[in-house]
């Protein structure tokens, strides 16, 4: 899909998973909506007032967690908060994904914005201001146990608001200091609330499911793509992704799948080579047949992430969080559960597709089943090795996904001295899910590598007009067949197409990601 928002405006109202994307993966820039920026200063004029109360009240005159009944004197809470920040920006490991810390910047920025936190417009304008200047807080791979919100990586990204810590401006590692006086931005002092109102939220997981989310349109077309190329190549029938055999079993997915099966091999002479009565099969197997099935399980529950994930983006996660008639209340919402759910259903389906791609991949390999070509597509048998070993790369990728489909949502591990003694894991949830679906790529890519050699051998017979387009946008960068060459650039250059959608482009089909 060719990115064409610019701008995307945060208010009181839900973000899309499109403002997502085009501020997390294009760098749209942040507009601030004037009336929901009003009612953020009438919510903190309310978190002023408690602040003064000779009552304490959690998060604001009061300690954090375990230390929730520990009274702060007023001249210590500025210390309190930022101490909240930088004790809590634990996070270890690897660097996390650009995109991902914008998504989660942004998504926090949103909840911010509904008036319910109780920050101040200062605040509020500075992550927008951070998003814009293109300065990206450095957040680590571990930290987050999905509970409490993110709290590792939400404090990494507020300890940058500080001016503090160390964050990424062009992809140059600089203090935050550094990067915000460049930028002519004032590092936040935060005042009473404002160190939980930054960290206590799902935004990362969150940010990273609608990037899934976006992404898994694209890569289920493109495994109806590879699949119809299979059947193809491989001499299948295209008889049973008939729409009245479709509408037998009325799941939505499946009927989405096979339309765009039935759209990729409509008038393919290689389909119409081997149909009447001299065809003596009765029944292809599953991995042709069942594509629809499996391909539209996997939207069926894309489409439920998707539901989880409109509702989690019309939320305003924080504890404690201002009600519309100005209470200040102490809640749950923070548990990630929802969406670490759905983030491990997708790794599950992610996981099946590539499988059943792996499979019809293997076909092509073995002279036994795939209808008259050479034993690994070779050039020379017994000379070449043909893609004998790309099928191993596929192989290899998915017994990763199977491992990486093992639900992290089960699992629990007690802390903050037992307060927190249930968590939802959901930022493990996310971080595996990425993974996951950029294997499903690259395993996507060598079925259609696979496949686009299995046509070329069946001429002089040809392939159908969508097919034949996605070969020769492929052709682009992956050579035909011949003697054995260095396969690995050609299976990355086979993924760099699929995953830039120029092969949804060059079959034609409805674009998912719009």
């Amino acid at each position: 899909m060719l990115q064409t928002q610019t701008s995307v405006t945060v208010g009181t109202g839900a973000l899309t998973i499109a403002d997502v994307v085009a501020v997390a993966r294009h760098d749209a820039r942040i507009e601030l909506d004037p009336e929901a920026l009003e009612g953020v200063a009438a919510s903190r004029a309310i978190i002023e007032a408690l602040a003064d109360d000779t009552e304490p009240h959690y998060g604001i005159s009061t300690g954090f967690g375990a230390l929730a009944t520990t009274f702060i004197p007023g001249d210590r809470r500025a210390q309190l908060q930022a101490s909240l920040v930088r004790s809590h920006a634990a996070g270890s490991g690897p660097e996390v994904e650009q995109e991902v810390v914008r998504a989660l910047v942004l998504l926090r920025l949103s909840t911010l914005m509904t008036g319910r936190t109780g920050a101040r417009p200062e605040t509020v304008e500075t992550y927008a201001a951070l998003l814009n200047a293109g300065i990206t807080p450095v957040v680590h791979e571990y930290g987050s146990l999905g509970c409490s919100g993110d709290l590792a990586p939400l404090a990494q990204c507020a300890l940058a608001a500080m001016g503090e810590g160390r964050v990424r401006v062009d992809g140059e590692l600089v203090d935050a200091s550094a990067a915000l006086a460049a930028a002519g931005i004032r590092p936040v002092v935060l005042a009473e609330k404002e160190g939980l109102a930054l960290i206590n939220g799902t935004d990362g997981m969150l940010g990273m499911l609608a990037l899934a989310i976006h992404d898994l349109h694209g890569l289920l077309a493109d495994a109806d793509i590879a699949a119809a190329m299979s059947v193809e190549a491989l001499l299948g029938t295209d008889a049973v992704f008939a729409d009245d055999l479709q509408r037998l079993r009325p799941q939505a997915g499946q009927a989405i799948s096979a339309a765009n099966l039935r759209a990729m091999l409509a008038g393919s002479p290689i389909v119409a080579s081997h149909k009447g009565p001299e065809c003596t099969r009765v029944q292809d197997a599953y991995s042709l047949r069942c594509s629809p099935q499996v391909h539209g399980a996997a939207r069926d529950t894309v489409d439920h992430a998707e539901l989880v994930a409109s509702r989690e983006l019309a939320s305003a996660v924080d504890n404690p969080v201002l009600t519309l008639d100005g209470r200040v209340e102490s809640n749950g919402n923070f548990h990630g559960a929802p969406v670490a759910y759905v983030l491990d259903f997708l790794a599950i389906a992610v996981a099946d597709v590539a499988s059943m791609s792996e499979r019809r991949t293997d076909r092509f390999l073995d002279p036994a089943r795939n209808q008259g070509l050479p034993p690994f597509l070779a050039h020379e048998v017994g000379v070449d090795s043909g893609l004998m070993i790309a099928q191993y790369t596929a192989a290899g990728i998915v017994s990763e996904l199977k491992r990486l489909a093992a639900p992290a949502s089960v699992d629990s591990i007690p802390s903050s001295a037992m307060q927190e003694d249930h968590v939802s894991m959901g930022w493990g949830a996310a971080r595996k899910l990425r993974r996951a679906l950029d294997g499903l790529a690259r395993v996507l890519a060598i079925e259609v590598m696979t496949a686009a050699r299995g046509a070329d051998l069946r001429a002089p017979l040809q392939p159908g007009p969508r097919t034949g387009a996605v070969i020769a946008a492929l052709r682009s960068a992956v050579p035909g067949p011949g003697p054995d060459r260095h396969l690995s650039p050609e299976i990355e250059a086979a993924h760099a197409l699929l995953s830039s959608g120029a092969l949804r482009r060059a079959a034609d089909l409805p674009d998912p990601t719009h």
